[in-house]
């Protein structure tokens, strides 16, 4: 691994904060540490983003799936939620607010470090920029723009972009698009879909493209 990034390790429990420090070292990845969110969000503040986050769900000073959702809100970064709650409610939950693989602890160190490798593959599979026309996208941070000004897009927003993006002038079934952003089979009367195609379509006015639908299949990005 080059050190243009770093990982982040979140977890508050010593043994397997230890633990994990050392299979991270063992591979010399260049490591963080925080054991409370305040102190995850003092590193991310100073250093940037880093190539992945190893985040613990139970934290002193709050929750690592609300953690997430707001690192959501502005980051695409890699994160393994590592977690002693793993019920299929749990495993869900942190699966939809954004969560790349979930990790029931403890683990076996050669499980553990296939996740981390897992997530480090998908941070070098990132573009450090998509384009359309005007459009802009950083998957990377998350960000996207219409020339210099930042679109503001969520995270569903913007993983919706980067499909269309992709896929220029292509029908992209609806069904597809909210699997792979939603992680889950949609359901016949589900509406974030839709939804979100609305805000985006908006925040798109002004770039020249414009997503059209295509009644009960799917929908395309094309010029206005």
């Amino acid at each position: 691994m080059d050190n243009k990034g770093y990982l982040l390790l979140v977890e508050d429990d010593p043994a397997i904060q230890a633990q994990n420090k050392h299979l991270l070292a063992s591979r010399k990845y260049p490591l963080r540490q925080a054991t409370t969110l305040a102190a995850a969000k003092s590193i991310l503040a100073a250093e940037g983003t880093p190539r992945a986050i190893i985040l613990d769900v139970i934290l002193p000073d709050g929750n690592g799936v609300d953690f997430l959702r707001e690192i959501r809100q502005g980051s695409n970064v890699p994160v393994l939620l590592l977690t002693s709650e793993d019920t299929q409610e749990d495993i869900l939950k942190g699966l939809t607010a954004g969560g790349d693989h979930y990790l029931a602890k403890p683990c076996p160190p050669a499980i553990f470090l296939s996740h981390v490798e897992a997530l480090l593959r998908r941070s070098e599979q990132l573009p450090e920029m998509l384009s359309l026309g005007s459009i802009k996208l950083e998957p990377a941070s998350g960000r996207a723009y219409i020339g210099d000004d930042d679109l503001v897009l969520s995270q569903k927003e913007f993983a919706l972009l980067q499909q269309f993006i992709q896929h220029p002038g292509k029908l992209l079934m609806a069904e597809n698009l909210y699997q792979k952003v939603w992680g889950q089979e949609m359901l016949s009367e589900e509406y974030s879909l839709s939804s979100a195609i609305y805000r985006l379509r908006k925040k798109l006015s002004g770039s020249g493209y414009t997503i059209t639908s295509e009644y009960k299949e799917g929908y395309v990005i094309e010029l206005e």
